[in-house]
């Protein structure tokens, strides 16, 4: 699983686009639903009847041209304008003869990182703990705990080592993709190695510091990971098809995964992701609660002020180069324009998250100058080359909705 990163505060006002877009954003699918206590409306997430002209019809023309070039099994995605729909739709196939569907399920990989920054935030924000509390209270096994704190697990600023990019690792998974790891496990594997840099003095993405974090939060609070990024996250955003599983079953609908990492074109909707995240936080979910948690955590709706600059930019910018340990392609270059926030990307104007899975890709990002939320999830064909497949369509879309707010690359 790779890291996602987040978009950045808009600059420029499209006025002229912006029209364009909410004229094309009165929902098509049928009403339905009923309010929930969250007090957002629920419904079936269905697909939008077939676009004829505007502009969901020219995003439905870049699913489709994307699908057939990138060799894709499927193709799901939502985009919506200030909550309201302009298109939902899924192309292709789950397996060979059950077409997608917008109902089904995913793996939603570092999307559920996005979650863990926005808790910890909001523990700050409700006067539990601080960002640069150091973390030997409640991780005291911790080599240098001492020297670690909230914000720098957060970050990704702590110098521990990507257990994933871990030779003795990558050949464990490859051999047996359905082994259950541990979170100790994991950890361990990452702290018997050399710390890349000192705490605080550059970035790396490192699946450790997500697994820590997860830890970390439990003991703060006293509350299992899952329910607390419920209490604190999904439930306050209405996300009833987001949910975390201790084993790698997806709830039903599935969408079906395929991989040909291992030499040949096989089925990986099952590969266990339990080393991917801390646990209580190895979450499956649907398009549209990946469209609304673009909106939820990109307009920092759950956070004060103040929390929400910290999620934008917990003190990345400016870090990121390469030492002798560290290459350039893990330390990378943290600007303005493109860099880490608090579990989230932030992609010129945009804050974004995309992550991915063994045949699973999936792209959330959302526009804050706008309104402009988009969510894709594809799963790849025999052919597929490209990695980040979701990420790139929703560059294409975004594109051609907001011409003058492209999604840069990062990394």
């Amino acid at each position: 699983m790779t890291p996602a990163r987040t978009t950045s505060r808009s600059r420029l006002a499209l006025v002229g686009a912006l029209a364009a877009l909410v004229a094309l954003t009165a929902p098509v699918t049928s009403a339905g639903g009923a309010t929930g206590e969250d007090g957002h409306h629920h419904r079936p997430c269905t697909g939008s009847r077939p676009p004829h002209h505007g502009r969901a019809a020219e995003i439905l023309r870049i699913a489709e041209k994307a699908r057939k070039d990138m060799d894709l099994k499927s193709v799901i995605l939502r985009v919506s304008v200030n909550g309201r729909e302009v298109i939902t739709t899924a192309l292709g196939e789950s397996m060979t003869g059950v077409p997608a569907d917008p109902a089904m399920h995913f793996r939603n990989g570092n999307i559920a990182i996005s979650y863990l920054g926005t808790a910890l935030l909001r523990l700050v924000d409700q006067g539990r703990v601080g960002l640069d509390d150091t973390v030997e209270r409640w991780l005291p096994g911790l080599p240098h705990a001492g020297q670690i704190t909230l914000r720098m697990l957060g970050a990704s600023t702590t110098g521990l080592v990507d257990y994933v990019r871990l030779p003795a690792f990558q050949k464990a998974v490859g051999a047996n993709p359905f082994r259950q790891w541990t979170a100790d496990e994991v950890v361990d594997l990452a702290t018997h190695e050399d710390r890349w840099y000192a705490p605080g003095t550059n970035w790396s993405y490192s699946h450790a510091n997500f697994v820590l974090l997860g830890a970390a939060l439990e003991k703060i609070t006293g509350t299992r990971l899952d329910r607390l990024i419920r209490q604190e996250v999904t439930g306050p955003l209405g996300l009833r098809e987001t949910r975390n599983s201790f084993t790698p079953d997806i709830p039903e609908p599935v969408l079906h995964a395929f991989d040909s990492d291992r030499g040949l074109y096989e089925e990986s909707t099952f590969w266990n992701p339990s080393w991917t995240t801390a646990p209580g936080a190895v979450e499956t979910t649907d398009i549209c609660d990946l469209e609304r948690s673009a909106g939820g955590l990109g307009s920092g709706e759950l956070l004060s002020p103040s929390s929400y600059r910290e999620l934008l930019n917990p003190g990345t910018v400016g870090l990121g180069h390469a030492t002798k340990k560290c290459p350039e392609d893990v330390c990378l270059k943290q600007t303005e324009a493109t860099h880490d926030g608090l579990g989230i990307l932030v992609l010129g104007d945009w804050i974004s998250q995309h992550p991915l899975f063994f045949g699973y890709s999936a792209s959330m990002a959302y526009l804050p100058s706008e309104r402009l939320s988009i969510a894709v999830s594809t799963t790849q064909g025999p052919r597929s080359r490209d990695g980040h497949t979701a990420h790139l369509i929703t560059q294409r879309i975004a594109a051609a909705l907001t011409p003058g707010h492209p999604i840069p690359d990062f990394g």
